[in-house]
């Protein structure tokens, strides 16, 4: 399987199936590290959440 860079071409919101120009993104607070939610900027459905993990957890 090969990856395909495209800079033509943006993908599209699987909630309101506009093409996702912008991805909105906040940071989620709490004691273990930091947390993103990134959420469409046309419908503000989520469409993932990640983690970073603080130092100490390697």
């Amino acid at each position: 399987m090969k990856i395909e860079e495209k800079e033509n071409t943006n993908p599209v919101c699987p909630h309101c199936e506009r093409d996702l120009t912008d991805v909105w993104y906040r940071e989620l607070k709490g004691s273990l590290g930091k947390r993103y939610i990134y959420f469409c900027s046309h419908c503000r459905k989520v469409l993932g959440v990640t983690h970073r993990k603080g130092f100490w957890m390697g």
